[in-house]
């Protein structure tokens, strides 16, 4: 008797830790099926990208750049590779249906879930600069991470007007478009 009660506690003890040590999906939206390659080619791209359009808009005055759902979430990756604590893990970036849409995967301790920011891209008529909404945020049964529409807007800011964008580059926009996987930003020279 003795026997059997020692196996039965060390297979609970053992069962115990097992399921401590896995990770709990709770949820969340359905994560996207379209699979959006990371790569640092494509954030080498959109800034080659973006130095031919510098250079033919100083010919026409005008300056059309194309970025990517890849190039995007590349970008984003990268930079959250960068911090130590990311609010979430493998983003995919979607283009569609004049919206952004961005996909990723949150761990709390033992518990993960996806989530899905999507978000209206526009101009802001004053400053002619990007202006990044946030239309809907789906985190699952978390609380929306501390800071992480700092974090978002962060990152997608600086891509937007950092070095890549506008403001160092010298130009005004005019339109954001996007559609079928790609934003179309179309300004002029300053």
């Amino acid at each position: 008797m003795k026997t059997k009660n020692n196996f039965l506690t060390f297979f609970f003890s053992a069962l115990m830790l097992t399921s401590l040590a896995c990770t709990i999906f709770v949820g969340g939206p359905e994560y996207t099926t379209t699979t959006v390659p990371v790569s640092t080619d494509e954030v080498q791209s959109m800034q080659s990208q973006v130095e031919q359009a510098l250079v033919a808009g100083a010919e026409t005055g005008t300056v059309t750049l194309q970025i990517t759902e890849s190039q995007l979430t590349s970008y984003i990756a990268l930079k959250m590779q960068e911090q130590t604590s990311p609010p979430f893990t493998e983003p995919q970036v979607l283009l569609r249906n004049g919206q952004m849409q961005l996909y990723g995967k949150i761990d709390r301790g033992m518990f993960a879930a996806n989530m899905l920011i999507t978000m209206n891209v526009s101009i802001d008529p004053a400053t002619g600069l990007p202006k990044i909404e946030i239309a809907s945020a789906d985190f699952g049964p978390f609380p929306a991470p501390e800071g992480l529409n700092t974090a978002i807007n962060a990152i997608i800011g600086e891509a937007f007007t950092g070095s890549l964008g506008p403001v160092a580059l010298g130009f005004r926009l005019e339109s954001i478009s996007i559609a079928d996987g790609i934003m179309t930003m179309t300004g002029r020279i300053k």
